[in-house]
């Protein structure tokens, strides 16, 4: 049994642009001039060889017809990194633009994410299988996974896997790690003699894989709708009972985006920014200054009831908190398995305290047992603290209430996440994921690698996008990663200087004192297109 909104979703047929929805044949591309990365130019085309330089590409009704576009194609696509509301869409488009092109092209999906490229294990991709995912949410179409494609023998098994199975192209589906990756094994392929090429797709919910060619990243619309629902519900909860603060942390692993778009959403009385916290170099006691300021206001008014919205990633832009972690990250990358073998926390605190500086052993100390040892627990993937399992919420919570040190002051925590990540994709995302896709195959046909799917001028209607491509490496810069320099994409954090921000700093003095909750409701997916195919508050602003 599936439920009448699962049912109605399979036969929402998704908006593409204008240039997608000719014959196959008539879509032209147009190239622009060659693009360099957006710094350490030198390095990054040392590394990137065979694939740096390459121009910006605009899909366009062509006058000649486009042969080339209706070859017979194989492709490979994997779901990389954490879910985000789309996904199944963009699988769905790049099928459809396959067999548009072609009916004998064949589309292979790799299970589990990228290890299952390097261990070749793949599903069929058929129009019966694909109905069932259509414009739903999650990754289990195909599974994702967070596995990063970065020594020899992961190289080299990738490209026997795509020998063996006589690919002509792989599709990532990510954030800016996995297309760092999709770039290294575009250039790996050429490199190595191999003609497969490798296409990715802007995927994650924390918005920050953007930049003026990629406006947003797929599944940030419908997880901020989501978050916001929630965040209205607990607005007009507390509202209604006219008691407690409720400090609701909200994913992001290091862009404030979610946590910015949210407060447009639905005016909480504070509302944390990371990036401007560390602009300003504010520390741990002026935060919980900021939170009891607004809390001593609202309780002269005798409105002892608030919403605090604090992003995931901020200690890590507290300025005394971020030294501390970049120190914890070189430290036990460098002594990995010294460090591993004490398990004892009072012994890991003995251990750290000849390796990190004075200051930061100091401020491992002062913070609370359970607190200290979240940021102790295993690295992700890249090496870095992983800041989702650090209550950061908790950690404020507990300074206010002991800053305060009032009766009257009562408290909730709350983390929104995971429940974001895989709900029904709004239609924004669900027109926006297809074209995507779709664009991802025109990319594959006309024979280019080491791009990144785009679909750009999203604040119009969808048969007025702008879809094309753009180079993985046009993005590129060098970061410290694992003890050394290494190419990634760069993160797109809030601009100070933005309109979204400037917006929410305009107003979040008189929110801070003042009831001005909103409350913006479920996801509409039937009624009149302002409703339900509007893009996120951050992206109308940014555009005006």
């Amino acid at each position: 049994m599936i439920s009448s909104l699962q049912k109605a979703r399979y036969d929402y047929a998704p908006k593409l642009p204008d240039s997608l929805c000719s014959s196959i044949q008539d879509i032209s591309l147009e190239f622009g001039s060659p693009t360099e990365s957006i710094s350490d130019r030198e390095e990054i085309r040392d590394i990137f060889k065979n694939t740096y330089g390459k121009p910006l590409v605009t899909f366009a009704k062509g006058n000649e017809k486009n042969e080339k576009i209706q070859r017979e194609l194989k492709v490979g696509v994997i779901l990389s990194g954490g879910q985000a509301p789309g996904g199944h869409n963009v699988i769905a488009g790049l099928f459809d633009g396959l067999k548009k092109g072609n009916p004998n092209s064949t589309l292979l999906g790799f299970k589990g994410g990228p290890s299952g490229l390097t261990g070749n294990k793949t599903i069929n991709i058929t129009k019966e299988f694909l109905d069932e995912y259509r414009n739903t949410g999650g990754f289990d179409i195909i599974g994702s996974g967070r596995t990063k494609i970065e020594t020899p023998e992961q190289f080299a098994a990738s490209l026997e896997t795509v020998k063996k199975l006589n690919l002509d192209a792989v599709v990532v589906i990510g954030g800016d790690d996995s297309n760092t990756n999709a770039a290294l094994l575009a250039e790996y392929f050429i490199a190595n003699g191999s003609n497969a090429q490798v296409i990715g797709c802007p995927k994650t919910i924390d918005g920050d894989l953007k930049n003026e060619h990629i406006e947003t990243s797929f599944g940030f619309d419908t997880a901020c709708k989501t978050y916001s629902e929630l965040i209205g519900n607990l607005c007009r909860d507390t509202n209604s009972a006219k008691k407690y603060w409720h400090f609701i942390k909200l994913m992001g692993r290091s862009a404030s985006h979610i946590a910015l778009e949210c407060a447009l959403q639905t005016q909480p009385n504070v509302c944390l920014i990371s990036e401007e916290i560390e602009a300003k170099a504010m520390s741990l006691e002026q935060i919980v200054d900021l939170i009891c300021e607004s809390i001593i206001k609202r309780a002269k008014n005798s409105d002892n009831f608030g919403v605090v919205l604090i992003p995931e990633g901020l200690v890590e832009f507290i300025p005394e908190i971020k030294k501390l972690i970049n120190e914890l990250n070189d430290v036990i990358a460098a002594e990995e398995k010294s460090f591993a073998a004490v398990t004892n926390f009072t012994d890991q605190l003995n251990w750290l305290s000849s390796r990190l500086s004075e200051c930061s052993y100091g401020i491992m100390k002062s913070l609370p047992p359970d607190i200290a040892q979240q940021f102790l627990m295993d690295r992700d993937p890249h090496g870095n603290v992983q800041v989702s399992r650090i209550e950061t919420e908790k950690l404020l919570l507990g300074m206010v209430e002991k800053k305060l040190n009032n009766g009257k002051f009562s408290a909730l925590t709350h983390f929104f996440g995971y429940e974001g990540r895989c709900a029904f994709p709004s239609n924004f995302d669900a027109d926006y994921c297809y074209s995507l896709g779709f664009s991802a195959f025109v990319l594959i046909a006309s024979g280019l690698t080491g791009y990144l799917s785009s679909v750009k001028n999203l604040t119009f209607p969808a048969a007025g996008w702008i879809a094309g491509g753009v180079p993985l490496t046009m993005m590129m810069n060098l970061e410290q990663r694992h003890g050394s320099k290494k190419p990634v994409i760069k993160k797109a954090l809030v601009e100070l200087d933005g309109k979204p921000f400037k917006t929410f700093a305009e107003k979040r003095s008189i929110w801070a004192e003042k009831t001005c909750f909103l409350y913006p409701g479920a996801i509409q997916y039937y009624g009149p297109s302002e409703v339900c195919d509007s893009p996120t508050k951050t992206l109308i602003l940014e555009k005006e």
